[in-house]
């Protein structure tokens, strides 16, 4: 008989149907025993004849579905399950039995069933994991996260379990707490690639550089290797401050995939990092030979050009990327930071303006707007002030852990006076970004003038801030200890100091 439901048999063996004598009949019994012996033919035989005399009895009825179910009839066992649910709404060994059916055949209805099954046993493991499982698949991490936190022991041993959890963390920002789970994968699957990768994602985005290489260690000296995994090794080394590796690994990545739009886009942010912009845009046009309608590298050779001052050509580089892909903003978001850096602010404020008609939910383009507008100078309380404040206000709706707009804001409320709404905003900035700098400088001026930060407290503030611009210096001379050549024939561009 299916695993499945040897626990339903027990609950149905020791649970009597509502109404019925507690003590079972002869022929009860033969039923039971037919279907522990897996003589499930005989068990709905049995079953049928005793719902002849008795065909209001919920437990017979859930014995002729668990038999149906050892006859792979899913259907005809859904039936009598239902049908033992019209007598006893609440028969629990039905409810199981129905919603294991449902659940496999990937019917919503599982969703109330198992709810109903937990109103009854709040902490079962199974009813838990069935619904974290469906939640996966509608999209809904926030409830799959909180059904799989109830069934951990239950789904330890089941790889599929494990990495929807792990999945959902991460796609709610919890990649510390993914990590654990995609570690049980690992050990329990040590070969296969999939699981290290998963878990590389994990650390990196955890910031545990180190771990992720070691992670992926048995995979990088394995035959030619995975670009994908080669990749994911060469932002651990940049992270870890191993440039060269890291363009090594990368370079590897682009000539085993050579179509890979990603891997040109992360070695055009390399080149950005350490100002090798040439360099970068040489990779690009690689990139564009092999995908010439790529919108988004059309957007990282742009933004290469405008810091080598080239602002045509960034600015035509941005207007092909829109024309490629008008859904997509990326491009006149480019084009209006372009414009700002040429400080050609009405340009960039008409730009935003007419991309926000169209991308009416795109945080970044409200947050440009109101940087335009602050740089512009809006007087405290003026018309356009409050346009900035609305602007970045929205950006903070649509994207709540978005940093940047909570800084104008800040900065807006203090410049205003607005004191405590400016303390609230760079809380809600630093709860997003701990190294916001200027959220902490913004943070520090509103609690001296409110007078409302004890000694200590500013005494901490102050040395975070310190030590948060002593990192930004020390960052900023590793990003330009490494230049990047200009690749030869043979060589695509390998760092050196």
């Amino acid at each position: 008989m299916p695993r499945k439901f040897l626990v339903l048999i027990l609950l149905t063996l020791a649970l009597p149907a509502c109404g019925q004598n507690p003590a079972r009949t002869n022929s009860t019994q033969a039923i039971e025993e037919a279907l522990r012996a897996r003589e499930f033919a005989q068990a709905l035989q049995l079953a049928q004849e005793e719902l002849s005399a008795s065909p209001r009895n919920a437990r017979l009825w859930t014995l002729q579905g668990i038999a149906f179910s050892g006859l792979n009839k899913s259907q005809e066992a859904l039936a009598a399950f239902d049908r033992a649910l019209s007598i006893s709404p609440d028969y629990l060994p039905a409810l199981q039995g129905a919603a294991q059916l449902d659940y496999e055949s990937s019917n919503t209805q599982a969703i109330p069933r198992l709810e109903r099954i937990l109103r009854q046993l709040p902490s079962d493991p199974t009813s838990h994991a069935m619904l974290a499982v469906l939640a996966y698949k509608r999209h809904d991490c926030a409830t799959a996260v909180k059904h799989f936190e109830q069934s951990t022991q239950l789904i330890s041993t089941q790889p599929a379990a494990l990495a929807e959890y792990g999945a959902c963390l991460m796609d709610l920002n919890r990649p510390q707490d993914a990590i654990a789970e995609f570690q049980q994968i690992v050990a329990q699957s040590p070969q296969d690639p999939h699981a290290r990768y998963d878990l590389a994602i994990a650390q990196l985005a955890a910031h545990q550089a180190g771990a992720v290489v070691e992670t992926l260690q048995p995979l990088l000296g394995a035959g030619p290797g995975d670009p994908d995994i080669l990749d994911l090794a060469s932002s651990a080394y940049e992270e870890l401050g191993d440039t060269p590796k890291a363009v090594e690994l990368l370079r590897q990545a682009i000539v085993l995939n050579p179509r890979k739009t990603r891997y040109y886009l992360d070695f055009a942010t390399l080149s950005f990092n350490h100002q090798s912009f040439q360099v970068g845009v040489d990779m690009v046009n690689v990139g564009l030979k092999e995908s010439p309608n790529s919108a988004p590298l059309y957007v990282a050779r742009g933004i290469l050009y405008i810091q080598m001052a080239q602002y045509d050509k960034g600015e035509a580089d941005f207007q092909t990327a829109t024309r490629i892909d008008p859904a997509q903003a990326s491009g006149s978001v480019a084009q209006g930071m372009a414009q700002i850096q040429q400080s050609n602010l009405d340009a960039a404020l008409a730009t935003v303006k007419s991309q926000l008609k169209s991308h009416p939910q795109e945080a970044f383009l409200y947050y440009l707007k109101a940087q335009i507008l602050v740089q512009k100078g809006v007087p405290a309380g003026g018309p356009q002030f409050k346009e900035a404040i609305a602007a970045a206000s929205r950006a903070s709706q649509i994207q709540p852990d978005f940093a940047l707009p909570r800084d104008i804001l800040a900065k807006l409320y203090l410049e205003s006076g607005q004191l405590n709404l400016a303390i609230e905003q760079c809380h809600l900035a630093l709860r997003g970004n701990p190294s916001d700098q200027e959220a902490l400088y913004h943070l520090i001026q509103a609690l001296r003038q409110s007078g409302k930060g004890s000694k200590s407290e500013m005494a901490d503030l102050v040395k975070r801030l310190a030590d948060l611009r002593q990192e930004s210096r020390e960052q900023e001379a590793l990003d330009n200890k490494y230049k990047l050549y200009e690749p030869t024939e043979n060589d695509a561009g390998t760092p050196r100091q």
